[in-house]
């Protein structure tokens, strides 16, 4: 067995035309440069149905084996998910590291993430994906394993590696699950406070992060690269109808997100699927445009937040040409899109404008007058409404102009009320 090299960063990319859940080749480049590698030689093929053995063709094998070997290859990255045996297989006849698509996306995770929770998903979902192909590191041994009389220490160094493996996941899945239930607390008190929840979700690179940084003024590290930022993110954003929301940036999709992520970050994910609003972040400027909104509503599915409303934001339009910043709107008046750059900040005011008007359905002004024997009462509509003016005459007597939001107009009912003019 060859001896695996500790680091690797010269990779040579394999891709297969399989006519079926097709993968991107840009993507993979993409995404092995985010991973810190440099693109050496790419080999493509097509194929009806995946190899069973090494999922690539014998004779693909003997051509992978001499790319390299010709431009000395640290890494072998195939961009598709392999299966633990094909992984293994691959190796033994490149005698190279080999990298599926999944395993590759789990190393730039590991990279990204920052936060103890974001660490702990990460971890969580390496080790189940370590799970599957873990008699990789003891293929020494291999010959051992058998029948009565054959078995020896590998496979009782398999089987304790397995069971500590298996400790370890439940160790980080109770830590997670006390993550998880701060999370839902921070949720709930939201909710009770009634302030209105946005995430911001789309294609990883579309603009989530900048756009982020530039309506909140956060700070938060943004990069043209795949997954710069994977810890979410949440910040107050007030709107300039006087009102406010909650505004969280989360981890960007990509095509078929390995499903060991989807589990992992599902207490993450948890901020979209909760969300009263999601903006769905779109790189106007992108070819496949279309086809990134599909997989993005494709992963929202699989986390239930398919039904929640969207409104999408058509993001770098200073890429385009004859493109000005506007808002869409449905044939009831609803804004549906906006068309801006968050990185000139072009447009950002439109958004604060539609997010205002989709928040501002169930708002209604009241016009309140207090003797001054009720003056007290105003401290409880603080804590409920919006204060927009206030006159008080020479007897102490105050009249209120007030946003308030229907569903608590039964506070006003021992006090008289108008409709405002």
């Amino acid at each position: 067995m060859f001896e695996r090299p500790d680091a690797g960063e010269r990779a040579i990319l394999v891709h297969l035309n399989l006519h079926v859940g097709q993968e991107d080749l840009d993507e993979l480049k993409e995404l092995t440069k985010s991973a810190g590698a440099q693109v050496v030689h790419v080999i493509t093929g097509s194929r009806h149905r995946p190899d069973p053995k090494f999922f690539v063709g014998t004779g693909k094998v003997d051509e992978i084996k001499a790319a390299s070997i010709a431009h000395q290859a640290d890494i072998i990255i195939v961009n598709h998910p392999l299966t633990p045996s094909q992984e293994r297989n691959l190796e033994r006849a490149l005698e190279v590291r080999v990298v599926d698509r999944n395993g590759l996306i789990l190393d730039i995770f590991a990279q990204r993430a920052q936060t103890f929770e974001g660490k702990l998903q990460v971890e969580l979902a390496q080790l189940k994906h370590l799970s599957t192909r873990l008699i990789r590191g003891w293929t020494h041994l291999e010959r051992q394993k058998g029948g009565i009389g054959l078995r020896g220490p590998g496979e009782t160094q398999l089987e304790t590696d397995r069971r500590l493996l298996a400790v370890r996941i439940k160790q980080i899945q109770q830590r997670l699950e006390k993550v998880d239930k701060q999370r839902h607390q921070g949720r709930s008190k939201r909710k009770k406070a009634e302030i209105p929840a946005v995430s911001l979700v789309g294609y990883t690179n579309a603009g989530k992060s900048t756009l982020f940084n530039t309506v909140t003024g956060a700070d938060i590290y943004a990069a043209d690269q795949l997954f710069a930022t994977l810890d979410p993110t949440l910040r107050q954003f007030p709107l300039n109808n006087g009102s406010e929301i909650i505004l969280a940036d989360t981890v960007g999709f990509i095509r078929h997100l390995p499903h060991e992520l989807v589990a992992a970050f599902r207490s993450t994910l948890q901020e979209a699927s909760e969300a009263d609003l999601l903006l769905h972040v779109i790189d106007a400027a992108a070819e496949d445009r279309d086809d990134t909104i599909f997989h993005v509503n494709q992963v929202l599915s699989d986390i239930d937040a398919g039904e929640i409303p969207q409104l999408r934001v058509f993001n770098k339009i200073d890429l385009l040409e004859n493109i000005v910043p506007h808002i869409d709107y449905d044939d009831t008046g609803k804004p549906v899109a906006v068309w801006i750059s968050a990185k000139t900040g072009l447009g950002c005011d439109l958004l604060q404008q539609a997010l205002a008007e989709l928040f501002s359905g169930s708002k209604v002004w009241r016009k309140c007058y207090l003797p001054a024997s009720q003056a007290g009462f105003k401290a409880k509509i603080f804590g409920y409404a919006r204060i927009v003016s206030e006159t008080v005459d020479e007897t102490g007597d105050s009249e209120l102009l007030i946003e308030i939001d229907k569903k608590h107009l039964g506070l006003l009912k021992n006090i008289q009320v108008d409709v405002p003019d």
